[in-house]
Parts: structure tokens; sequence; C-alpha cells
């Protein structure tokens, strides 16, 4: 008798809140075409400012986006087995360690 191997499917779990938070702090961060950045948007309506200095400064959003990239680093390194931990895991991990290097560069 035969037995045809099947590959195991990963579970949508905690651990795909890694890749939810990733995502969400590329958004938070990255300006699109148009000059627009979502997180200048939300931290001006909460009353934080964008930039260091009006507009000229270090742009501060990609600071507060490591709000969303180090728990999505965590998460997907505590529950890998998770459909997209992985994927958030690494793709937060790689921002992080970019941002910090732009700023020292800078």
């Amino acid at each position: 008798m035969t037995t045809i191997a099947c590959k195991k499917t990963k579970d949508i779990g905690v651990g795909s809140l890694s890749f939810v938070l990733c995502i969400i702090g590329i958004l938070f961060t990255f300006r699109f075409a148009n000059k627009f950045c979502i997180g200048d948007s939300i931290l001006n309506n909460i009353g934080l400012s964008a930039w260091s200095n009006g507009d000229t400064g270090i742009h501060l959003t990609m600071f507060y986006s490591v709000i969303f990239f180090i728990p999505s680093f965590i998460i997907g390194h505590i529950h890998p087995d998770n459909r997209g931990a992985k994927t958030g895991e690494i793709i937060s991990g790689f921002l992080s360690v970019l941002i910090i290097y732009l700023f020292l560069v800078k």
C-alpha cells in the first residue's frame, strides 16, 4: 500500500499577527507616490510632530514604526509555525536594522 505524503499547511494563529504588524509598520513609515505618509497624518492628528525640526529634520515616523516592527519580530520568533509569522519576523527584523543603520549613517 502506498501512502501519499501531504504537506501540512500552516494555520492562522497568534504568529500571523507578526505579518499584520509588519504591514502596519510599513504603511506607517513609507511615503507613497504622491508624497503621502499615513504615519505623518496619524501623528499630526494626535498632536505629535512627524519631524524633529519642522519639515527639515529627522523623519521621526520611521522611529515610531519600531513600535510595530519589534513586536512583529518577537511574535514571529515565538510562533514560527503560524502562517505569515516567519515572513513578518524576517521583514520586520530587516527593516528595524535598516532604520537603525540609516539613523547612524546620517
